[in-house]
């Protein structure tokens, strides 16, 4: 994104914040909206991921009182006429080609190292860089990493620390990352002097963007490494412990910080998603933070009433009382049995009742039943259905 589009963005405006809004007011708007367009709460919904990543960017910036300031200070810039370019109404501006150019001296020069200094800080998240030269190696955060963990119906309820296989862009082992082959260092780019950017003029703005010559790295390889090619990155494959959380479900995305491919540069590493995917239970559904079951119970158990033993997830048997009458398909809550949540409270299990009828019947209890058909002859539990659909 180049330096335009970032000015342009109001972050403000995106947590819905004032300007002057103190960083605790910050925080829980941040809160407040993440917890509303997270990818997790809206599974499917594109606009909400895209949502989530402009608040989490717009955080990103002002939740750093440094970065903030700078921000701030940038925007200001911005809209005073600081980046257009001739004289305006008695006062003078700057190109962004000025700005953010060599410059030799004069008041050109300070207005330029200032500019410099203030996006340096903003959008260089590490706040190193390698100099080289005429200008600074911008340092560069790692790739994101996806992959997928298959887990236990149990080791997603309980959590679970497991071995993963990635692949990813890393620092090539044969030139450390310089892209030069062996015995060779490459040479600060001639083109934008080691800044790896360069600046485009369109009308009354200028904007920087990528070196066309060496492509943001800010150096040019004449010998490169014939292992890399001269990129100065190579796929390796590593093993890392990752930690799952208890409670996860299945489908859900969760969030490595830190734990992606290297960075280069001196930039941060990218982060790992890991994709759950849970294997079914035998006894054990789920919902939510629920877990479910559906248990079996006889007929004079449901028309008499009864105490049964229920079941739990690793756990004892809970007793759970069926009140007499209870209908086929009824639903029990036993609180506290359920999967773990985020906050450390857990969810409850939902337990279903299936009346069973007898397959098999011998004298005794096909004479009970006989008694109790002739004393219910006079009822008929279908006769208000037959009315209600004559009348529809």
């Amino acid at each position: 994104m180049s330096t335009k589009d970032y000015l342009e963005k109001d972050y403000y405006k995106v947590l819905g914040v004032s300007k002057t809004a103190s960083q605790d007011e910050i925080k829980k708007a941040y809160r407040t909206l993440a917890r509303k367009h997270h990818p997790d709460a809206n599974k499917g919904d594109n606009n909400a991921e895209e949502r989530f990543k402009e608040i989490s960017e717009a955080y990103d910036v002002l939740s750093d009182t440094k970065r903030r300031k700078e921000y701030d200070e940038a925007r200001t810039l911005f809209r005073g006429g600081g980046f257009r370019g001739g004289q305006q109404g008695g006062g003078f501006g700057f190109d962004l080609g000025d700005l953010f150019g060599n410059q030799q001296g004069g008041a050109g020069a300070g207005a330029g190292e200032r500019i410099g200094d203030i996006f340096g800080g903003l959008f260089n998240r590490s706040g190193t860089g390698t100099r080289t030269g005429g200008g600074t190696r911008r340092a560069r955060r790692g790739a994101d990493v996806e992959t997928e963990v298959t887990l236990s119906f149990g080791e997603s309820l309980d959590g679970v620390t497991v071995p993963l296989r990635l692949s990813s862009e890393a620092p090539c082992p044969s030139c450390r990352g310089t892209g030069a082959k062996t015995g060779t260092v490459p040479r600060v780019c001639p083109s934008c002097e080691g800044t790896g950017q360069e600046t485009r003029n369109l009308g009354s703005f200028g904007f920087s963007e990528p070196c066309h010559e060496c492509r943001g790295r800010g150096l040019v390889v004449d010998d490169p490494c014939p292992t890399c090619s001269g990129s100065g990155r190579a796929v390796g494959t590593r093993t890392i412990q990752a930690r799952i959380p208890a409670g996860v479900g299945d489908g859900q995305k969760i969030r490595l910080k830190g734990k992606g491919a290297p960075g280069e540069a001196g930039g941060p590493a990218g982060d790992l998603y890991v994709t759950i995917k849970v294997t079914p239970h035998k006894v054990f559904g789920r919902s939510g933070d629920n877990l479910t079951i559906t248990v079996p119970v006889t007929f004079p158990e449901a028309a008499l009433g009864a105490e049964i033993k229920v079941p739990t997830h690793r756990g004892l048997p809970v007793t759970l009382r069926i009140p007499a009458g209870t209908p086929n398909g009824r639903t029990f809550r036993a609180r506290g049995r359920g999967a773990t949540r985020r906050d450390g409270t857990k969810g409850d299990l939902l337990v279903t009742v299936e009346v069973q009828v007898p397959q098999k019947l011998d004298d005794t209890t096909r004479e009970a039943l006989e008694r109790m058909r002739a004393t219910s002859s006079g009822e008929d539990l279908r006769s208000e259905l037959v009315q209600l659909a004559r009348e529809g």
